[in-house]
């Protein structure tokens, strides 16, 4: 059981317990309350029963992979921020971390500093406020309730897809550059950078779509995206 701390309630899982102690005494000693996993299925029952704030995890585990542990809690519906650790580099492997439901990816060697930074950039993200529903065209965006619905039927997205399309969708009608999609929807600067901007908004746009429906998340090349209702009279203006 983690020594309780002020900045949040971290668990941590590698197979490596090496690791395990060197990261999680380094996170206590910056106020984190650590608890610690030696795998993913362990990770699995532990995140229940301590209800972390937020998941810094092993993306190469024996038993169950770090990819497949997020994609357990996506689909169970547990929206919990997930810090992928990997030695694996290259983009490929950096968007299948973020396409399995992870909301950030820290590449092995790292500063301890820098992983401290991003938990918190992660902690920071608290659900929106409970504020009218947003409404472009047939799509309804629910912040308070996390949903959204298009031509009334609800359209089912993950954690970052939805934080995502909240953005946009407050910003209708408003053109938002990829710098400033990272900034709000992500918190800081973010590694992937283009790559992660654009593989989300492919994934919105294969939900939206479905069924041959219109396109609402558009292009401006060489500025960025927008959403608009293909339906709306109203002109694309820059944030």
């Amino acid at each position: 059981m983690g020594v309780t701390g002020g900045c949040g309630r971290v668990l941590l899982v590698d197979d490596d317990a090496a690791i395990r102690r060197s990261l999680g005494r380094g996170l206590r000693l910056n106020g984190f309350t650590v608890d610690l996993a030696d795998g993913g299925r362990t990770a699995l029952a532990k995140v229940a029963d301590t209800e972390p704030d937020v998941v810094v995890l092993d993306v190469s585990m024996p038993d169950l992979d770090g990819i497949a542990v997020c994609r357990h809690f996506r689909t169970d519906g547990n929206d919990i921020p997930v810090l992928m650790l990997s030695a694996l580099d290259e983009v490929a492997d950096r968007v299948a971390g973020l396409q399995a439901g992870g909301d950030d990816y820290l590449v092995k060697p790292f500063a301890l500093d820098e992983l401290v930074l991003r938990l918190h950039a992660l902690l920071r993200r608290r659900p929106a406020a409970a504020t009218d529903a947003v409404r472009v065209g047939g799509l309804v965006i629910d912040a308070a309730a996390r949903t959204a619905r298009l031509d009334g039927r609800p359209v089912e997205l993950t954690r970052r897809e939805f934080e995502l399309l909240d953005v946009l969708g407050r910003n209708a009608g408003l053109v938002l550059s990829r710098d400033q999609l990272l900034d709000r929807v992500w918190g800081y600067d973010f590694e992937v950078r283009t790559d992660a901007v654009d593989t989300f908004v492919s994934y919105l746009r294969r939900k939206l779509e479905a069924g041959g429906r219109p396109r609402i998340v558009h292009t401006v090349r060489g500025v960025g995206f927008v959403l608009r209702d293909d339906h709306s009279t109203e002109g694309e203006r820059r944030a």
